[in-house]
């Protein structure tokens, strides 16, 4: 996540400033340990309210994960959460209060809404995309182009949701979790998956006609065969195995997306920016 966050700032959201100023910026450094404090205790807390499914999903994980104390788990995401509201402070009392409302919808989604068929799916994919809406605040840029990209990203971080709600399927049956796939079956989900891949094809195809784009034109061919193979395989396979290299394979077009953004063109971008500003 800060790897995305600091790449979105000099690729994206600022590409008009100096590497250093960037780089260099105590208040970006700030938002960027805020946010992966903020997001850790996300993951502890999340974690926390899903140990009795996960004991049935990743056994070997949470067999793990009992070394650990809930106790020191629970303090763990406290000091985290403080962390995160310390540096945000020191941006504004904006980011202080953005990532008060942040720490709350993670304890709200982990506790409650993850339970629910909607609010599990797009909960969990916009909660992934508000760290980088603290980004685009601080910077205040926004374009067609920058929104092209959250609503693919959007849409690749719902493919993964319905992944992995199929891969987790027993142990969310057990507990009572009311996802996709148990309240509406594994056939609509499949349906579903694809007809999301369709719907990622056409910020795909927006996003390669910017000159922007530059080499990283490229990664949406690797994109587009990923999710055919995605597409196929959610499609014929039926064992949890096939999930499971499927949400691996998400996770992979997610790196290499945040990689890529090193291959923008940010000379167009630029000269967009400033064909903006003097007119």
């Amino acid at each position: 996540m800060l790897l995305a966050q600091v790449l979105s700032a000099i690729f994206v959201f600022a590409p008009n400033k100096p590497l250093s100023s960037i780089l260099f910026d105590y208040k970006l450094w700030a938002l960027l340990i805020a946010t992966a404090a903020v997001v850790s205790g996300g993951y502890i807390i999340n974690h926390f309210y899903d140990r009795g499914k996960d004991s049935i999903n990743r056994p070997i994980k949470t067999k793990i994960d009992t070394y650990i104390s809930q106790r020191t788990k629970l303090y763990s995401y406290f000091v985290l959460n403080f962390l995160g509201l310390g540096f945000g402070s020191l941006v504004s009392w904006r980011a202080s209060l953005f990532f008060s409302v942040y720490i709350f919808l993670i304890w709200f989604y982990s506790h409650k809404l993850k339970r629910f068929a909607l609010t599990g799916l797009f909960g969990g994919a916009l909660l992934t995309l508000l760290p980088f809406f603290a980004v685009f605040a601080f910077y205040k840029n926004i374009s067609e182009f920058i929104l092209a990209h959250a609503a693919f990203l959007f849409f690749i971080l719902l493919i993964r949701e319905l992944i992995k709600d199929l891969e987790n399927l027993k142990g969310d049956m057990l507990f009572n979790y009311e996802t996709i796939v148990v309240k509406y079956g594994e056939h609509f989900t499949r349906l579903l998956i694809v007809l999301i891949i369709f719907l990622t094809l056409i910020p795909i195809f927006y996003l390669v006609q910017f000159p922007e784009i530059g080499y990283m034109k490229y990664y949406f061919v690797f994109v587009l065969f990923g999710l055919t193979i995605v597409g196929v395989l959610v499609w014929f396979g039926k064992s949890k195995k096939h999930y499971l290299f499927l949400h691996n394979l998400m996770k992979v077009i997610i790196v290499t997306g945040i990689l890529s953004l090193m291959f923008l063109d940010t000379s167009v971008i630029i000269e967009r920016i400033l064909h903006q500003i003097t007119n």
